[in-house]
């Protein structure tokens, strides 16, 4: 066979032409923005969802307000006083949220209908968030985060990852608090979110059977 007569190979497609192709195929633009939602989705079990993420958008609002004005401001300053306060109560009404919602989800057996990754993405989250409180905590610059950081330093110590893990050192934990732990939290609840848009959320347990493959 001539050279000029050999079949030509395909070109290799781009990763940017994959990622596209792929999004466009698990998450098309009905998905990701729905008009219209299941009759069921009307239940109380399914808002605590975006009620944990309600609470999370005024923590990230407030705590951007508290790192700009800094420990002074926020413990001697009125404002501060309101806008501290505002993060710690979003901060409790997250968990008790977030807890409803992961239980809920658990009874109702969420992780039907091919949806394992979506069940584990949250409960991932719900452990980064506790990371974050309890970082949080070590960082109000009071009695006490003293308190709770020299309390914790024995437990560390104990399993043998205090030396890396420095509860009392303030820079370490401030960072962990409002640089690595939050972008790792909203990493996965972002991920999380998207995969509830891919597979739709999940109904009750005797609504649909066929559409989930079970018998």
């Amino acid at each position: 066979m001539s050279k000029e007569s050999k079949p030509q190979s395909q070109p290799a497609m781009m990763w940017t032409t994959r990622l596209r192709n792929g999004w466009q195929k698990n998450l098309p633009i009905e998905k990701l923005l729905p008009d219209k939602q299941p009759a069921y989705v009307a239940s109380w079990i399914y808002m605590f969802g975006v009620a944990t993420l309600a609470a999370l958008a005024v923590i990230i609002v407030s705590g951007v307000v508290l790192a700009f004005e800094g420990p002074s401001w926020y413990h001697a300053s009125k404002i501060g006083h309101f806008i501290n306060s505002i993060h710690f109560w979003s901060v409790q009404l997250f968990f008790v949220f977030m807890v409803i919602h992961l239980w809920g989800k658990f009874w109702m057996a969420a992780w039907r209908g091919k949806r394992t990754l979506t069940w584990i993405t949250g409960v991932v989250a719900f452990l980064a968030s506790i990371g974050t409180a309890f970082t949080g905590y070590l960082v109000q610059t009071n009695f006490d985060s003293q308190w709770i950081s020299y309390e914790a330093k024995d437990g560390f110590n104990s399993v043998g990852i205090g030396a890396w893990f420095n509860v009392t050192n303030l820079g370490q934990m401030l960072l962990l608090h409002v640089a690595f732990l939050p972008l790792v939290l909203g990493v996965i609840t972002v991920l999380h979110v998207l995969m509830v848009r891919a597979k739709g959320v999940v109904p009750p347990i005797d609504a649909f059977k066929n559409e989930l493959g079970e018998k």
